[in-house]
């Protein structure tokens, strides 16, 4: 065997045959390394529907390097003598291999990268990690922009991206005279109604997606979630294709009703991409110049495509940068004392409030939910009902397509839970069932009243909410933003307090009819 050079390491999130890690790549003395392991989907009880996408993602990334002559070391999940992990396998191979480096894209999970390291260091291999460039801004550029700062606002980050990439700008002033046109973009819908949303981008599995969807209900048959449904873009042109469908036929109106919901429709006007995104399969460049060039072309109104760069250039980029400068501590931070277990239903969707039920349903149904389902419904639900931080966040890596740590991790650890104590968010994102009440009709259907804190037909969001602020009252105290709030908290009686603060026992204790079975 001809001496191997370099041993190119590409992960499941690293789809992209112009990735760094390919850089100088020569066929004639360089490999490149994939893995299918048990572990990546057993450290989190992953999905059914976020384990396909990876597998059936993989496989095809893997038939795009046989055509693109990049000679690969592929191991299947199956595959007699599979090391079970990352690691075990990689040791295996390099042990088979010989290879005089091991080269690879920055991957995007802090755990990964430290197995990574680890086995080179024990193989005595030098490691040339470089950087992602499917990302607008490095993380030393991130770090540069953190420096010095006392907090870390996502609002002027974006700002500065956009100035600095020269997105939605005339000159050096914003398109539209503002930076942000969020208030346009709260609308719920009415009782109507979403009307005829286009339908959803989706793509019949192909032979290889049909074997991962038979290995994966075998293989996994115990972990939860379903396939039947299972439509997601598993290649580039796939993703391409998604990305075309969402700025012809969604975008227009994504902005208006980016926060709206409505029963049994978990699609609506979203763009179902970030799956795609953080696969690599779609770099956010072309997703951003796609939406400013429906701006310019008269196709979409300027709310809807500010609101939707500002995820990507914006709340993507922060969130990732967050990750990495806070980490390995910030996975265990938990600044509110939560110390719950998460509710089982939350892995089953047998709960008797409405919005829950939906969301969670369509959660294990299509590993998808919108960012307003994950913030104001399931998150909120378990931030109010005090759950231990790190199982709300295995509980999103496990469940979501679109699931990486990098991205998932700040997402649900600091915006949905606080427990970073404000690295992120200047507040708690707490709310009654009002709010969603106000954002939808699930509360017409649903045996609980939100207007109620306290009796048997009290929503349990109204009731924690109420208790969450007298739990926290002397650090919410301390919060301009919340002091409205508190003021509102301090008028109930001490009878009306005690009344909340035994029906938000009875609510942990699963003693309601939230749990069936």
């Amino acid at each position: 065997m001809a001496e191997l050079r370099s041993l190119v390491v590409v992960l499941g999130d690293q789809l992209d045959l112009d990735a760094s890690g390919f850089d100088g790549f020569d066929a004639g003395v360089d490999a490149v390394w994939m893995a299918e392991v048990a572990e990546e989907s057993t450290h989190v009880w992953s999905s059914k529907p976020r384990t396909a996408v990876f597998l059936s993602a993989m496989r095809h990334f893997a038939l795009a390097l046989h055509e693109a002559g990049r000679p690969l070391h592929y191991t299947h999940l199956g595959a007699p003598g599979n090391g079970g992990s990352l690691g075990a396998q990689l040791q295996a191979d390099i042990e088979r291999l010989r290879p005089a480096q091991l080269v690879m894209t920055a991957p995007g999970d802090w755990r990964v990268l430290q197995v990574i390291k680890g086995v080179a260091q024990v193989n005595g291999l030098a490691l040339d990690i470089r950087e992602d460039r499917h990302f607008f801004v490095s993380v030393r550029e991130f770090a540069a922009h953190a420096k010095g700062r006392k907090s870390l606002r996502m609002e002027y980050f974006y700002r500065e991206q956009r100035q600095r990439q020269r997105v939605l700008m005339q000159g050096g002033e914003p398109v539209g005279g503002q930076w942000n046109f969020d208030a346009d973009n709260r609308e719920a819908f009415d009782a109507a109604g979403p009307g005829q949303v286009p339908p959803r981008a989706s793509f019949e599995p192909d032979e290889i997606t049909r074997e991962v969807i038979a290995l994966v209900n075998t293989r996994f048959a115990q972990h939860p979630g379903q396939l039947d449904s299972f439509a997601w873009p598993v290649t580039r042109d796939q993703a391409v294709q998604a990305l075309q469908a969402f700025i012809e036929q969604r975008l227009p109106s994504f902005g208006r009703y980016q926060d709206a919901m409505w029963p049994g429709d978990p699609w609506l006007y979203h763009s179902h991409l970030s799956a795609a995104l953080n696969l690599k399969l779609l770099n956010p460049r072309e997703v951003v110049a796609a939406a400013e060039a429906a701006l310019h072309d008269g196709h979409a109104p300027l709310a809807s495509v500010e609101g939707f760069i500002r995820q990507i250039l914006g709340w993507r980029e922060y969130v990732r940068g967050i990750y990495w400068t806070q980490m390995p501590g910030y996975a265990q931070r938990n600044a509110l004392d939560a110390q719950e277990n998460l509710p089982p239903w939350y892995w089953t969707g047998a709960t008797d409030m409405a919005c829950l039920r939906d969301a969670l349903g369509q959660t294990l149904a299509h590993g998808y939910a919108n960012h307003i389902q994950r913030l104001m419904v399931t998150g909120l639900f378990a931030l109010m009902f005090g759950v231990q931080p790190k199982q709300v966040h295995e509980w999103y890596l496990a469940v979501y397509v679109d699931a990486v740590e990098w991205v998932e991790l700040p997402n649900s650890l600091g915006m949905s839970q606080y427990a970073d104590g404000g690295v992120m968010g200047s507040k708690p994102y707490i709310a009654t069932g009002k709010y969603i009440q106000r954002m939808s009709p699930h509360c017409k259907g649903c045996r609980y009243d939100p207007a109620q804190r306290s009796g048997d037909s009290a929503c349990p969001f109204t009731t924690l909410y109420w208790d969450f602020l007298m739990r926290h009252e002397p650090m919410l105290a301390r919060n301009p933003r919340m002091a409205l709030q508190v003021k509102n908290m301090a008028r109930l009686s001490d009878a009306q307090k005690q009344a909340v603060i035994d029906r938000a026992a009875v609510i942990r204790r699963g003693e309601l009819g939230v749990v069936h079975g």
